[in-house]
């Protein structure tokens, strides 16, 4: 007969290797089915249903009209990709696109169930993780980018051609690299059942599940949060003093900009991370796991998803409609596709003046296009 430390230790070592309370838009785990040691997480899977259906279908219906206008406004206007920013901004409401993509599959999910097959829980998972990192390494490639461009002034005028040229191969490895960090995505996600109910979640294997799921959020958190914000910190704060050396009266304006572009950052994700991290712990020392700590573990988790989640939705009103090249070329695609009146001037637009050094994104330093 098995003893119940046996079965304490048992239940420990199985269930949490394969725990994956916020990662992707994957559900809770199972219920336990030992003796005494049962947990009934239907209040989670509740909560789940009625709290991730309709704000994901609102984060893809937003962030979704916001992005494809930064797409359709460059498109349209081709010659605009004349700077390395141009070309990341592109390529991240790319990247908000695709990610928006995988929303609709969760949120349908969360309502019934996952429907769609093991292959494309694969294949959305891995979306998922690929434009997660993408956008990450894109948001750190602008301000990269900017700091070239505030600080690096000289060099910046002097290697135009160049810059853009490497913007290109830059965006290649970029989405070269967020395909590899999301390849345990297509090894370990699956379809599994629960309650006749089947979900997409990842499935580590047994022998050593806790190693391989701590390393595989160890990875999200590094390159998804930590290298990117200190990279971020780092640029931003050499921009903000060699603003503040300037005398120009747009400079308060560029960081305000700055300090909302760091803090929506942070307070999206870092939150969410943090999570991540506690999962981690969690799965490193399961002798502190308990039903109810992992089910108030399982619902901050969701909340604090969607809150990185929505970031796909800010993205655009933060580097782009901000800047007034951007809001003007924008009114000009719209009056070309007759949704804007042709008769309404564009002075509007144009109210803000020339930040010189201050142009967040431009080498010709003429706006501050975030």
């Amino acid at each position: 007969m098995t003893s119940s430390a046996e079965v304490s230790t048992d239940w420990a070592s199985q269930d949490l290797s394969t725990l994956d309370f916020a990662s992707m838009g994957t559900p809770t785990v199972g219920d336990y089915d030992y003796p005494g040691l049962y947990c009934d997480r239907s209040s989670v899977r509740a909560f789940r249903n009625q709290y991730e259906p309709p704000l994901y279908w609102t984060i893809t219906v937003v962030g979704g009209l916001g992005n494809l206008m930064v797409v359709w406004t460059f498109l349209h206007f081709r010659q605009r990709l004349k700077t390395m920013t141009d070309v990341y901004l592109l390529n991240l409401a790319v990247a908000d696109l695709l990610f928006l993509g995988t929303l609709p599959l969760w949120a349908t999910e969360a309502a019934q169930g996952w429907t769609f097959g093991p292959g494309l829980c694969k294949v959305n998972s891995a979306l998922y993780k690929i434009n997660l990192f993408s956008s990450t390494m894109l948001l750190t490639c602008i301000s990269a980018d900017r700091y070239v461009v505030i600080v690096e002034t000289t060099r910046a005028q002097n290697s135009k051609g160049q810059r853009l040229c490497y913007s290109k191969l830059v965006c290649g490895v970029v989405w070269l690299l967020a395909l590899l960090l999301a390849l345990p995505e297509l090894i370990f996600s699956t379809a599994k059942e629960n309650e006749d109910t089947l979900f997409c979640r990842m499935v580590y294997p047994g022998g050593n599940g806790n190693t391989t799921k701590i390393l595989v959020l160890a990875l999200q958190v590094s390159m998804g949060f930590c290298l990117p914000f200190l990279i971020m910190v780092f640029c931003y704060s050499m921009i903000v003093y060699t603003l503040l050396k300037t005398r120009n009266f747009g400079k308060h304006k560029a960081m305000r900009v700055i300090l909302v572009v760091v803090a929506v950052f942070v307070l999206s994700q870092l939150p969410y991370n943090c999570s991540l991290v506690l999962e981690a712990t969690l799965a490193n020392n399961v002798t502190m796991a308990n039903c109810e700590q992992i089910k108030r573990l399982d619902i901050a988790g969701q909340v604090l998803k969607s809150l990185a989640y929505a970031h796909a939705c800010i993205n655009p009103f933060l580097y782009a409609f901000v800047g007034v090249r951007f809001q003007k070329d924008m009114v000009r695609v719209l009056q070309a596709y007759r949704c804007w009146p042709a008769t309404r001037p564009l002075s509007n637009f144009s109210n803000t003046a020339p930040l010189s050094r201050a142009s967040m994104i431009s080498d010709n330093t003429q706006t501050l296009s975030l």
